[in-house]
């Protein structure tokens, strides 16, 4: 059997499982290199039957259906020799767990675009995971690194590939990689040049310490968060490699934090023990365009200035980085301000510790929330600890919602609450109408000083990206209550 971990990828036999842009990029990168590829997805629905006609025509065996993806197949006949596995494909699937059984190496796309890297001067990866903020630090790091002049990057995002990135036809001096937990579960020999774990959602821990395993100059770690440091007591590094924390004190040695509103490094300066590198202020940090100020984007901020400067970013570059970063879409992006009340869409906020960093940026909140499935995490604790914040919520249609509604009910009895309900049109109501139905209810809920918080709280409904929701409330905003 061909050995894949000697990167002899002429002929080897590839199981890819799944067909979104992840799957596609990997089987693209394979087949351009003569592998053989069989490609299985349970489904051809949305976009999955056009990329699947685009590899079928590269030369990919394409295998739509159930049948297909209950148990691992052969490739040409005979048996596999690698798995990629696309995100949401666990080890419980049959495919998985078949080659699991059978000693058959599984791939992420992180594990794979590692191994296809440029064999002369492959950019270095500056790499960060976490339960919360990853898109944001990648972005803000990638804004440092091109004002210190380099050709840069954040990738990994959901809808960016990793393997583009790494395989661009214009070689990128530096990559600020995200990594999901997912991604870091199924590869084993990354090397980043700097790591960091955010933070650790409560009874998460899952394989975010792998971030730092094999890190050559600085592992990061969040001083609030004593998981991440953990993680970093019990990662095999590089020898030499430093442990960094990040902070919103007062900074020790080998940390960067805040002296009153000022980002200070007192880790990479030649004398920290007695001084530091200012690195620009807390209103450098702009986190929603038309200005609001969250705390836990201070830290994200200050996460990335860490993996900077042990790039070698200069303070000034990472000054003018922060200056010149503006936020991803559908994260606490102030839409608008409307008699005193501001309009914000944090849409991306899809589980409970997403939605407690919405929560707490504001004073006073009408929130607008619910949706379909399982909330991911402790929304009971949420809803307690954000009670005496919130004016009024409103709550979206979907079967998850009443979860919701009873932890309002034990946490928050005072709290008016309203339903969003339009004409019942299928299984589940379209999302523009439930929206602005919404967004006139809160409205009729918000008062000058208030921030009509657009933060679902639950995951999109299946098959729908986050940002329809966000996209449909910009819109709904935009318009005006009817």
């Amino acid at each position: 059997m061909t050995d894949p971990l000697e990167n002899a990828w002429d002929g080897l036999r590839v199981v890819v499982a799944g067909i979104g842009i992840s799957g596609f990029a990997c089987a693209d990168a394979l087949l351009e290199r003569g592998a053989q590829v069989v490609i299985v997805d349970e489904s051809d629905a949305g976009s999955r039957r056009e990329r699947g006609i685009v590899l079928e025509m590269l030369g990919a065996d394409i295998r739509f259906g159930a049948e297909h993806v209950a148990a691992l197949p052969e490739v040409a006949g005979e048996p596999a020799e690698l798995l990629i596995v696309s995100p949401g494909w666990t080890e419980e699937r049959p495919v998985v767990a078949g080659a699991l059984a059978a000693g058959i190496p599984v791939w992420a796309e992180a594990e794979l675009a590692w191994r296809l890297r440029p064999a002369q001067s492959p950019a270095p990866w500056l790499t960060i995971t976490g339960t919360r903020g990853k898109a944001t630090t990648a972005t803000m790091l990638a804004t440092m690194l091109a004002a210190n002049g380099q050709r840069a990057t954040s990738t990994g995002q959901a809808g960016t590939s990793l393997l583009e990135s790494v395989l661009h036809p214009e070689p990128y001096d530096v990559l600020a990689v995200e990594l999901s937990a997912f991604q870091l579960q199924w590869s084993s020999s990354l090397q980043p040049l700097a790591s960091v774990c955010l933070n650790v959602g409560p009874a998460e821990k899952g394989d975010f310490g792998r971030i730092y395993q094999n890190t050559e100059v600085a592992c990061v770690y969040n001083v609030a968060d004593a998981a991440t440091e953990e993680l970093v007591r019990e990662a095999e590094v590089i020898e030499g490699a430093r442990a960094i924390g990040f902070s919103g004190g007062v900074p020790a040695v080998s940390m960067l934090g805040l002296v009153e509103d000022v980002l200070c490094d007192r880790a990479f300066v030649p004398q920290r023990t007695t001084s530091a590198a200012e690195l620009g202020t807390i209103e450098d940090v702009r986190t929603a365009g038309a200005g609001v100020l969250a705390g836990h984007n201070v830290l994200n901020a200050l996460a990335a200035a860490s993996l900077a400067r042990a790039y070698g970013v200069t303070p000034v570059a990472v000054r003018d980085g922060l200056r010149h970063y503006y936020p991803l879409p559908h994260r606490l992006n102030l839409l608008q301000r409307t008699g005193e009340v501001d309009w914000v869409d944090d849409s991306a906020a899809t589980d409970a510790f997403a939605a407690a960093a919405g929560l707490g940026s504001f004073a006073s909140v009408v929130w607008i929330a619910g949706g379909y499935g399982a909330v991911p995490g402790d929304l009971d604790a949420v809803v307690a600890k954000y009670a005496e914040r919130l004016h009024g919520v409103v709550l979206l249609p979907g079967d998850g919602t009443a979860a919701l509604r009873e932890a309002l009910s034990r946490h928050a009895p005072d709290v008016p609450v309203f339903e969003a309900t339009v004409p019942e049109t299928g299984p589940m109501p379209e999302i523009e109408p439930v929206v602005r139905a919404a967004v006139e209810q809160a409205a009729g809920l918000a008062r000058p000083g208030d921030t009509v918080l657009f933060s679902p709280v639950f995951p999109a409904p299946e098959g729908e990206p986050f940002s329809a929701r966000g996209q449909a409330f910009a819109l709904a905003v935009k318009d005006g209550p009817a």
